[in-house]
């Protein structure tokens, strides 16, 4: 095996070494880090689409609780997905591990992956525990497996990024709570999740576009049901952007050594 062969094998066993290492950190738990969020979707499905849902009609042409189901199932994609990585990396600071790794021959690109796919295989496996739920609860015809697998996982990167990107500013375990509570909660609230944005004034409408949750719950929702608010392409490209950005951003704080060197 040539030298190019060597580093490619090195590179693959410290991608595998850290995301088997993410996994486990989340599998173990499962009771912690799964199963609340199936439940609270559980109650979701209960109050918003069996009370509720009958009184408020169809929406888009669908039933109320078919409608709110690609939106529900993201939210257990973000939230599941920002916080294994958030959680994760900022424990390996304040642990101080982290520097061992970055003394390490592996490239940056190779840590930041290690923890991101950590990331999306915690929210692709909550993401598919809630579908499953939803499917107990609804008589949905899946319209794009294909477009629905492709949302969860550009979804579950793209959120990844962004714990990465709050642990590695965090001070304290405070500080990995923030953005969850006033970013995240407010993005998805508004994003299209209980509603279709042309329900709003145009203003509105407006302002809307410019939340990337909105992109993520249209796309997801046309590959469930094969509606949406936003056309397919524009929501893939606003996504990617999104994640493009954030992964340049990351390794950037990765290589100056923010929030880890002193």
């Amino acid at each position: 095996m040539n030298g190019l062969g060597r580093r490619w094998t090195r590179y693959a066993v410290t991608f595998q070494t850290i995301l088997s290492k993410e996994i486990l950190r989340f599998s173990r738990i499962w009771v912690q880090t799964v199963l609340p969020s199936v439940i609270t979707t559980t109650l979701y499905f209960v109050v918003f689409g069996r009370l509720i849902g009958d009184r408020i009609g169809t929406m888009d042409g669908f039933a109320y609780l078919d409608f709110i189901v690609p939106g529900l199932v993201l939210m257990g994609v973000i939230t599941n997905s920002y916080a294994n990585v958030v959680s994760s990396f900022y424990s390996s600071k304040f642990s101080r591990y982290i520097e061992e790794l970055l003394v390490s021959p592996a490239p940056h690109w190779v840590i930041l992956a290690g923890y991101v796919g950590g990331g999306v295989a915690r929210g692709l496996v909550v993401g598919g525990a809630v579908l499953a739920v939803a499917l107990l609860f609804t008589d949905i015809h899946i319209h794009s497996p294909g477009v629905m697998f492709l949302v969860c996982l550009m979804t579950a990167t793209l959120f990844s990024l962004g714990g990465f990107i709050n642990a590695v500013y965090a001070n304290s375990f405070d500080d990995i709570s923030i953005v969850p509570t006033f970013v995240l909660t407010p993005l998805t609230y508004l994003g299209g999740v209980f509603y279709s944005i042309q329900l709003l004034p145009d203003f509105w409408q407006a302002v809307s576009m410019a939340n990337p949750v909105l992109y993520m719950v249209n796309a997801f929702r046309y590959g469930l049901l094969g509606v949406s608010d936003i056309p397919l392409g524009a929501a893939f490209g606003m996504i990617l952007v999104f994640i493009v950005v954030l992964v340049a951003y990351s390794l950037r704080l990765l290589q100056r050594g923010v929030g880890i060197k002193t």
